[in-house]
């Protein structure tokens, strides 16, 4: 017993130990401008990498708003779980933008989807913000040459898209602009991979980016399938959970078929089932999210899982997708 209970501390202590190391290269002090979910993720990453960490919220409520947050995200964090007061004294509040990316190294922009709203934002940060400072956004639809139209040296700005929750999922979607700069992209890669995560960049902007155009196009043929009967909203995600899901997280989809072609490969695959890809593609569904479709996934939805609260379905899920990260994060020659 008392060897296990000092291996126990002795994961504690490695866990607070990583906690209180800061990551990425360079940076020490982060803004974080909003706090919407994906801000609240944000914030929770970077004070768990040892940052000192700003947030700027127009909110009143925006202290305890995001002491909320860490209670529920600090057992999931990749460090290992984390003391939510310790987290929280990292934090400072600033509700004036310009004060509150004064001296950051890092600017993470998380405000509502709004063109006018970001490029006002952007103009003020670009103004304030140290000329080395990381300049990020977190939209998933906007471009950096459209967010920072009135800022001076607008090739300062990237878009970073996180998938979310941030503060677990590794992708980090790296967009830039038609005067951004290899540092920058260099800078920002570094700083990303040192929290843990794995940012990606584009080799051409489209809209929607690319994880959500996947996300999406899976959607749409399970509101198809859900809308003509075949299954219900429950079984649905029971199939995905236990066959694709599962399959993705290890395998990526082109490696998924390239194994799938056996000693042949992909080749063989394409050999044998290619040509029947497109008429498979024809037979998928196109469903209109209407009043009738929307009633039919929400009542569904609410029988399947309604009745449980939003923090206990967020709790379950981020310890499941940490586990799982966990599980298949090994060296890259063994994925």
């Amino acid at each position: 017993m008392a060897t296990v209970a000092a291996a126990a501390r002795a994961a504690q202590s490695a866990a607070a130990e990583a906690h209180n190391k800061p990551r990425g290269p360079g940076v020490r002090t982060a803004a974080v401008i909003g706090a919407g979910t994906i801000g609240l993720g944000w914030t929770a990453l970077f004070a768990s990498a040892g940052l000192t960490v700003r947030v700027n919220s127009r909110r009143a409520d925006a202290e305890a708003h995001v002491r909320r947050a860490f209670e529920l995200y600090a057992g999931s964090l990749p460090g290992g779980p984390a003391d939510p007061e310790a987290l929280f004294a990292r934090l400072e509040f600033e509700p004036d933008v310009a004060r509150a990316v004064e001296g950051a190294d890092v600017v993470q922009e998380n405000a509502p989807e709004n063109l006018a709203l970001k490029q006002e934002l952007f103009a003020t940060i670009g103004a304030a913000a140290p000329s080395h400072a990381l300049l990020l956004s977190s939209t998933s639809t906007l471009l950096p040459d459209d967010l920072g139209a009135r800022m001076t040296d607008p090739g300062r700005l990237l878009v970073a898209h996180p998938f979310n929750p941030p503060h677990i999922v590794p992708l980090v979607e790296i967009v830039t602009g038609r005067r951004t700069g290899p540092r920058v992209v260099e800078e920002a890669m570094a700083f990303y991979r040192g929290l843990g995560k794995t940012p990606v960049v584009l080799r051409r902007a489209v809209p929607g980016f690319v994880a959500n155009r996947l996300q999406s196009a899976l959607l749409r043929e399970s509101i198809h399938l859900v809308r003509e009967g075949v299954v219900s909203v429950a079984e649905l995600d029971e199939i995905v959970i236990s066959s694709i899901g599962g399959r993705w997280a290890a395998v990526g989809p082109f490696r998924a078929f390239h194994l799938g072609g056996g000693p042949g490969g992909l080749r063989h695959w394409f050999e044998h089932l290619g040509a029947g890809l497109e008429k498979s593609w024809e037979g998928l569904g196109n469903p209109p999210v209407d009043e009738e479709t929307v009633a039919t996934i929400l009542s569904q939805a609410e029988e399947a899982f309604g009745n449980r609260a939003y923090e206990e379905l967020a709790a379950e899920r981020d310890a499941k997708q940490t586990r799982v990260i966990g599980a298949v994060s090994g060296p890259k020659a063994e994925a």
